[in-house]
């Protein structure tokens, strides 16, 4: 059988003992309880809480982001009890990077990284992966049947056939709100090969045999359907009310917003995940720091950033992209990058980048209040960019709204969260 990976990353399927591969689709539901936060390192929870946890349940969530995964583990309040991460291996097929294989030894690794006392107690499993990556696997042996396509590539030459069968201006895929693939898709000869879609945090399988044995988990241990990364952080983040938003400064930019009101646009890359009786709307620029990094390094970047004057308004107009090809809040696969002139005076340079991912980002919200979306009043940031203080104040200037780091910023404790949701609604 055939089996199509996409939204939840494809190291799920390793893990689980379930025939079908499962994806978590768009549709999003949170759990009624708000958990405690307590940030706790690793090396520091080896042995503190061992007394604690004697009978305690734990929930692993995992994050595999653009460039690297990591975890973390909670209890039931919320308290990070350990987390890690790791860079993925770099193996290549050929000319082209076997991501498939990276990916399956960083989710072996990151397992082995958890700690002994911890393993038995975990009950419950969810993954997050970046957002409309996809890879089609065999459904018996999880192995993959062609590489990877990435969430930033560009297929212009599927462009002709799928305007040839879906109607103008649609967004392709599972439509969150009545809960089905739309009809014009389900009459394709190939529909059988679509996902099936479940919410975010539901329950698929019990963990393999073969893996409880080797990483010590217990036999109850369930993998539940995870989501994006960006959607993990925004569930980290605990933004609850409609208008506030979260930006996700990573390898790239991605903005939500919650909204009482649906939007899709495809024309803007635009689109809607059901969140309970409201909608989490947004969309992911091909931005952010992955540029910064093929310019500075990070030692670059934090020593830059401190000379950076944030109330100085720079001149320089830039659109920082890492290649062509752009998504959100302009769709556009041939879009160049702009990045020219550079100043002599690097501070100045890095302002300038910095500034204009800024004028991307409040783009991109203004775009959402246009098209009918709850406006945006504060927002949280997660992610790399979330540490960088001197960039906070110059978003903050240019989007003109309360801007400041979640109490929670990694997509790997959102994630850990629909653990807690799979475990309080499993039945299998």
């Amino acid at each position: 059988m055939l089996g199509a990976i996409s939204v939840t990353h494809p190291a799920s399927t390793t893990l689980s003992s379930w025939t079908y591969s499962r994806t978590s689709g768009n549709r999003l539901f949170l759990s009624g309880y708000k958990p405690r936060t307590v940030s706790m390192s690793l090396s520091n929870n080896r042995s503190s809480n061992k007394k604690q946890l004697e009978g305690e349940s734990l929930y692993l969530g995992l994050d595999f982001g653009t460039s690297g995964a990591r975890f973390a583990i909670i209890d039931i309040v919320g308290t990070i009890q350990a987390e890690a991460k790791r860079n993925y291996p770099i193996y290549l097929n050929g000319e082209s990077r076997d991501w498939a294989r990276s990916w399956k030894e960083t989710l072996f690794l990151l397992l082995e990284d958890i700690p002994l006392n911890l393993r038995k107690h975990i009950v419950s499993i969810s993954i997050d992966g970046t957002s409309a990556t996809t890879m089609i696997v065999d459904s018996d042996t999880g192995e993959p049947l062609w590489r990877p396509l990435l969430y930033n590539e560009s297929c212009p030459d599927a462009l002709p056939a799928v305007k040839s069968i879906a109607p103008p201006n649609h967004t392709v895929g599972y439509d969150p709100e009545v809960d089905s693939y739309p009809s014009w898709l389900v009459c394709q000869p190939y529909s059988h090969l679509l996902p099936s879609v479940v919410a975010p945090g539901t329950p698929i399988a019990c963990l393999k045999e073969e893996l409880r044995n080797k990483f010590g988990f217990q036999k109850e241990c369930v993998v539940c359907s995870g989501t994006t990364d960006s959607i993990a952080a925004f569930l980290a983040a605990r933004a609850t009310q409609p208008g506030k938003a979260v930006t996700s400064l990573g390898s790239t930019l991605a903005i939500k917003l919650l909204s009482n009101t649906r939007i899709e646009d495809s024309r803007f890359g635009v689109y809607s995940h059901r969140l309970d009786d409201k909608w989490l709307v947004g969309g992911a620029s091909n931005t952010g720091g992955v540029v910064l990094r093929q310019i500075f390094t990070d030692d670059q970047l934090e020593k830059l950033s401190e000379q950076i004057n944030p109330s100085q308004i720079s001149l320089l107009d830039y659109y920082p992209l890492p290649k062509a090809g752009e998504r959100f809040p302009i769709a556009d696969p041939e879009l160049a990058p702009r990045l020219l002139p550079r100043p002599e005076n690097d501070v100045e340079y890095l302002h300038g980048i910095l500034e204009s991912i800024a004028r991307i980002e409040a783009k991109g919200y203004g775009l959402l209040k246009e098209l009918g979306a709850t406006e945006v009043d504060q927002v949280f940031t997660a992610g790399g960019g979330a540490k960088n203080e001197k960039w906070t104040k110059i978003r903050e200037r240019v989007l003109g709204l309360p801007v400041s780091r979640a109490d929670q910023t990694e997509a790997a404790y959102g994630t850990a969260l629909l653990a807690i949701k799979g475990d309080q609604q499993n039945i299998l």
